[in-house]
């Protein structure tokens, strides 16, 4: 199927063609002719399936056939969890409606919100923002929401686990109750099932392929690693392989900042991104990996979370996430738009139980490896077990018992 065949028209699809892309995804191909239509919609889409476009396309196209008045309001509002999210979905907007006489901005807070009010009092037809940030402003009554004709509320799951359903509560009681209201979500949870029956009305669900299977393109390879030297050992794969466009993955923000730091000291550029970070920091850190003049962006989940980087060749999980299902999110920014993709794991003892859980979700074995010079100080046959069989796995080693064991043979000093 092609995106001509979906219903999009050629300003649009000119558009799309000077993006490169040829053929919609799975959830594009669901998605927009079900949008076009006017349906709400219930959508299960995981990072890399391309669910951006699949909403970002036909709204432009709702919009743009539908003349804006000489004052413009807020006719379509797309709802992020996360700054860089709501960046990077009206740089979407941008470039597919770069042929079309629409208006649009983008707000979120960490920033001087002046820039953002002086765009919206020029006239905006659609708005991507976080939550807080709309709603301060609304507050203010510097915004209105009282054209809103299409809403999208992107990564609701997200949205719900960072703790902003009130907020979603209050902006949907400021809109008008006849409209158009898009759901995306990587699952369909009770509380996103409850949401749906709140908001939206004879919804149509619509689903990509699951992606608890990961991407084909993704070469997948673990490493067992004793966790005080994985930062030595995670230096000497970016240098030794010269690798360019890394982003590596901690579970906090004071490990991104270790590692940033040890990494800068040993000439491999790093920067760092997560929750303590400005608004700035995160832009220029987000640059600077796209432009190269870095070769390593830190992140944790949550502020990594809808980043998009173009044909990213590797990710690395410094630390296992103790989800597994954050484990597809990671991976899946690497392996895009058909290009091949590297993720890589390092693994120490205590994470081994997550590594199984992460095997079991996505239905395939990742043996462990080692690193040349950083063979781990437990012993080959003990990596596998649970933490509490260690000691007495060791010691029947240790008789002799299993016979896989073998003894290091001894030396003969005799002259």
């Amino acid at each position: 199927m092609s995106f001509k065949e979906l219903g999009l028209k050629e300003s649009i699809l000119t558009a799309i063609r000077k993006k490169g892309y040829e053929k919609p995804s799975i959830i594009q191909e669901k998605a927009i002719p079900q949008i076009l239509a006017g349906r709400d919609l219930l959508a299960s889409s995981q990072t890399g399936s391309g669910k951006t476009a699949g909403f970002t396309l036909p709204i432009l196209q709702l919009l743009s056939n539908n003349q804006a008045s000489k004052k413009r309001g807020i006719r379509a509002l797309i709802l992020t969890p996360t700054r860089e999210l709501a960046a990077q979905v009206s740089s979407n907007v941008e470039t597919y409606g770069a042929n079309l006489h629409l208006k649009s901005t983008v707000i979120f807070g960490g920033v001087n919100q002046n820039p953002q009010v002086r765009a919206i009092r020029n006239g905006v037809d659609l708005l991507v923002a976080t939550p807080g940030r709309l709603l301060d402003l609304h507050n203010q009554r510097l915004l209105s929401l009282a054209n809103v004709e299409i809403l999208v509320l992107d990564e609701a799951d997200r949205m719900l686990d960072m703790g902003f359903v009130r907020d979603i509560r209050k902006i949907m009681s400021l809109l008008p109750a006849k409209r158009q209201t898009l759901l995306f979500s990587a699952t369909f949870s009770d509380e996103i099932k409850k949401l749906t029956k709140e908001f939206l009305r004879n919804p149509v669900s619509v689903e990509a392929t699951p992606e608890n299977s990961t991407v084909d393109k993704i070469n997948q390879t673990a490493y067992r690693v004793d966790k005080k030297h994985k930062s030595d050992a995670i230096i000497d794969l970016i240098a030794g392989g010269k690798w360019q466009q890394v982003l590596v993955f901690t579970r906090t923000k004071h490990a991104a900042n270790r590692l940033t730091e040890k990494m800068n000291k040993c000439d491999v550029s790093a920067l760092a991104i997560h929750g303590n970070k400005t608004q700035s920091a995160r832009v220029k850190a987000l640059s600077g990996l796209h432009n190269k003049t870095i070769r390593v962006l830190v992140a944790t989940d949550i502020a990594a979370r809808g980043l998009d980087i173009p044909l990213l060749p590797h990710v690395i999980n410094y630390e296992l996430p103790n989800v597994a299902e954050d484990y597809v999110h990671r991976i899946g920014r690497t392996g895009r738009a058909g290009a091949k993709g590297e993720a890589i794991s390092l693994v120490s003892v205590d994470e081994i139980d997550y590594l199984k859980n992460i095997e079991k979700l996505i239905g395939q074995e990742l043996p462990l490896q080692v690193i040349e010079g950083y063979e781990p100080s437990d012993k080959p046959g003990d990596v596998s077990k649970p933490a509490a069989q260690k000691k007495s796995n060791f010691n029947r080693r240790r008789n002799n018992k299993n016979r896989n064991f073998k003894r290091k043979p001894k030396k003969n000093n005799s002259k």
